[in-house]
């Protein structure tokens, strides 16, 4: 085996040594003559010895790299050639550690059919017959939007007739219900010249390319001069014309028209960095007439410039843009022939590229809650690790267990601690608590008395202990719940969950001395910790009331042994006082909670008469 990896070694090292220094791409094979990896290069030879010449950090390069057992390569003229290359290898072979395009669907065309009256149509196929198509459009409203004004400017035939001018002479078809209704003007029987159709077909490709302001200032001109001919139907209806690509435009239209055939590209990565997602517009006369956002899985934690470098390619490639400038977030290593690169600063280049930054953040917040709809677990997977990132703790919070005291004025001191794991309330590891050492009301006192007993027994029977500890209270609390922890040598994060004078949860401290942590109040963070703090409070509430509740109904029932709280209840419903229940017959006893019960009853009530 290690004969056959020298072996393997000298051959690839022999490959890198005579790789020319110029552009191409290069493609690794494995063992079995696939191909695992296609890249491209400035220069070859630099790139492709990149890998073997140094130690790669534990992952999936050194992984690549073992799996090596052969190189090819391709010599181009030049990066552009080398980008384009390498694009279309990855499409075609979809090697294991390429990046590869999620989304990589067919979207539709409005094509423009080559006939002798042209139909226009929406189309997932391009079939080269000298027809024009327009797109591919990603936004499918844009593109019913564009065919729904067009079919309301200009009235086109939707038949499949085969209109050629042989057949119309020879009256070979008949008007249909399109022509009465008013949407044909009945080329098939000659009420239509082709000139004029085509005039229309010319107008409608120039509102296709997005030129719809000429198409605008055309109908004006044409409207004018039929106002002045004194022509004011046919006025009329141009002017309707006129008012609808007027309304479409203002609604499309985002900065001035003077910015005209521009791409914009924005990119963000996920939030655990193992995707990327791009978002490409495409400006026509200030208006956009692509817009498109999609995603990167990654393979080799390829950064977001590497990323951005592949989506640019792809995306002008899949739109045939031949657009001279590109708006870019930051700067790109990327050379394409007769193009320029734009980061813009300020004005209404910068204001095309905060809008394509909005939407792929926009299209980000979306797949996540895709995602956690389909997987609610990832939610709260997402919420520990930014508990775990604000905090900067070592582990995710997995187990959190938070504690609130509950007294009125120092009586019936009680306390409760309810635990979460993974997010949700883990019922069964709550405990309720007496304050047993604790003279008055001293909250503090209170609180280092509970969280000793609970984390030396947790100790005692190697009982887990929690990824983080939450504390209801301010910076004192906080403070006397670590000096218990200290004591009994435990290194638990501590963290409090502070309420304004409201009563509503404001802000959460750590650290010592605590820091505010800044936390959106509409975050699903936030939403996380009220509930935590909400739930402690409720549980330690309920638990004061309820003692609170028996010692206040206490009686001498409560002393008898072998009378329960059932039997307690059911003699107090019956009789209503301890002293009917005392005066009562043996007759009324026996009959309200039985013979036996009866006979305890008597038997206790006469001793405590003999004592007296």
């Amino acid at each position: 085996m290690a004969n056959n990896e020298l072996r393997t070694n000298d051959y690839l090292k022999g490959i890198v040594q005579n790789l020319p220094e110029s552009p191409g791409i290069y493609q690794y094979l494995n063992t079995e003559g696939t191909i695992i990896y296609v890249g491209k290069a400035k220069n070859l030879k630099r790139r492709v010895s990149s890998y073997f010449n140094r130690e790669h950090e534990p992952g999936k390069t050194r992984v690549l790299v073992s799996k090596i057992a052969d190189i090819r390569y391709i010599v181009v003229n030049s990066e552009e050639d080398a980008l384009l290359l390498e694009n279309n290898l990855i499409k075609k072979y979809k090697p294991r550690y390429n990046v590869l395009l999620k989304d990589d669907k067919t979207y539709p065309s409005i094509c423009v059919q080559n006939e002798y009256f042209p139909r226009i149509f929406k189309t997932r196929r391009i079939i080269r017959n000298g027809s024009s198509y327009y797109g591919p459009y990603s936004h499918l409203p844009s593109m019913y939007a564009v065919l729904d004004l067009i079919k309301h400017l200009y009235p086109l035939r939707t038949c499949n007739l085969n209109l050629s001018p042989e057949n119309i002479r020879n009256g070979k078809f008949k008007v249909c219900l399109e022509y009465h209704i008013k949407n044909c003007a009945g080329p098939c029987i000659g009420k239509q010249s082709q000139e004029d159709y085509m005039k229309n077909i010319d107008e409608i490709k120039e509102i296709l390319k997005g030129n719809t302001r000429e198409v605008e200032l055309m109908l004006y001109q044409r409207m004018q001069a039929l106002a002045t001919d004194m022509k004011f139907e046919e006025a009329q209806k141009v002017k309707e014309k006129y008012l609808l690509i007027e309304n479409y435009r203002s609604k499309s239209e985002v900065v001035s028209s003077i910015l005209h055939n521009i791409d914009v590209f924005a990119i963000e990565e996920d939030n655990d960095q193992k995707s990327a997602f791009i978002n490409y517009l495409h400006i026509t006369k200030g208006a956009i007439t692509q817009a498109f956002t999609f995603e990167y899985k990654k393979r080799l934690n390829e950064s977001k410039e590497e990323l951005l470098r592949l989506g640019i390619v792809e995306m002008r490639k899949r739109y045939k843009s031949q657009s001279p400038e590109i708006i870019v977030p930051f700067e790109v290593d990327l050379e394409l022939k007769n193009i320029v690169f734009t980061v813009p600063q300020r004005g209404d280049k910068k204001k095309l590229l905060d809008l394509s930054i909005q939407n792929v953040k926009q299209y980000k917040v979306d797949r996540l809650k895709q995602q956690e709809k389909l997987n609610p677990e990832q939610r709260t997977t997402r919420l520990l690790k930014e508990i775990q990132e604000q905090l900067h703790l070592d582990r995710l919070p997995m187990r959190i267990e938070c504690f609130d005291n509950s007294n009125i004025q120092g009586s019936d001191p009680v306390a409760g601690c309810v635990v979460f794991v993974k997010g949700k309330p883990s019922k069964q590891d709550y405990r309720k608590y007496n304050i047993k050492t604790v003279e008055g009301p001293d909250d503090y006192a209170s609180m280092q008395e509970v969280v000793r007993r609970r984390y030396s027994r947790a100790v005692e029977e190697n009982a887990p202990l929690p990824d983080l500890l939450i504390t209801d209270g301010g910076k004192g609390q906080m403070s006397a719940v670590k000096e218990a922890i200290d004591e009994l040598g435990l290194d638990i994060p501590i963290a409090g969950l502070a309420k304004d004078n409201r009563h509503r949860t404001s802000e959460l401290l750590y650290g010592f001395p605590p820091q505010t942590i800044g936390m959106k109040q509409d975050s699903p963070l936030f939403h996380l910790l009220t509930r935590i703090q909400d739930e402690v409070h409720r549980y330690a509430i309920t638990f004061h009331r309820d003692k609170r509740s028996k010692r206040q109904t206490a009686s001498e029932l409560d002393e008898i042994k072998g009378i329960g709280e059932k039997t307690k209840n059911a003699l107090l419903r019956t009789f209503k006082s301890v002293k009917r229940i005392r005066e009562a017959s043996p007759e009324a006893l026996e009959e309200a909670v039985g013979k036996a019960k009866a006979q305890i009853l008597r038997t206790y009530f006469d001793e405590k008469n003999r004592l007296v």
